[in-house]
């Protein structure tokens, strides 16, 4: 089977690095210019949902940047990932790109379902609670799955592994152990960390299976 050409692979590089780092500045410019505004300029450090829920200052603006643009672009980046490995690269990694890519959609989904501080057991907040649930939990095992795929990348397996293995875990110890207001932007910040990591050494796991 035919590998991409050499001259295609750093242009596919970069495609997928401005995407990466795109999601990446629109989710500071949120937090930047709209979080502060929330409960009298304290917001940053209220969890994430509550700066894009219902009735607060700026809530559409705040959600559109910080959730649904990121989570977009996101998607974006793993969709072009995810065909490049249909055609060329191992099961998992096909696989944790797919799990990668549905992480994606429910992080924009979140945007798209704000929370009601008046009604956390409504059918809003609830369907923001799934998003949220579902974006971490598919994170986690499409890393691990992009983990295992790298190794079939002998020059640079042992460290593109040990990201993805470590992204993984430390989603997984945000996500679920650490609650409260600290853990949502912890989870996220890490998340932005990882796709443009992701999008450089991603594209060196494209061999044929």
């Amino acid at each position: 089977m035919q590998q991409p050409s050499t001259a295609s692979k750093p242009r596919a590089i970069a495609a997928s690095l401005g995407l990466a780092l795109a999601a990446g500045g629109c989710w500071l410019a949120a937090v930047v210019a709209i979080a502060p505004l929330q409960a009298g300029g304290g917001g940053t450090w209220l969890p994430m949902a509550a700066s894009g829920a219902r009735d607060a200052p700026e809530a559409a603006a705040f959600n559109a940047l910080a959730f649904v643009l990121p989570g977009l672009l996101a998607a974006a980046l793993a969709w072009r990932a995810r065909s490049a490995a249909s055609r060329l690269a191992a099961w998992p990694t096909r696989l944790g790109w797919q799990c990668v890519l549905l992480s994606a959609l429910a992080f924009a989904a979140q945007g798209l379902l704000p929370l009601d501080l008046a009604d956390l057991d409504g059918t809003a907040s609830r369907g923001h609670a799934v998003a949220w649930t579902l974006w971490w939990i598919a994170f986690v095992p499409g890393v691990l799955l992009l983990a295992a795929g790298s190794w079939s990348d002998a020059s640079r397996r042992a460290t593109t592994a040990a990201l993805h293995v470590v992204a993984g875990l430390t989603m997984l110890l945000l996500a679920w152990r650490i609650q409260g207001l600290s853990g949502q932007w912890l989870a996220t910040v890490l998340w932005l960390a990882w796709l443009p990591l992701a999008a450089v050494t991603g594209k060196g796991l494209a061999r044929p299976a």
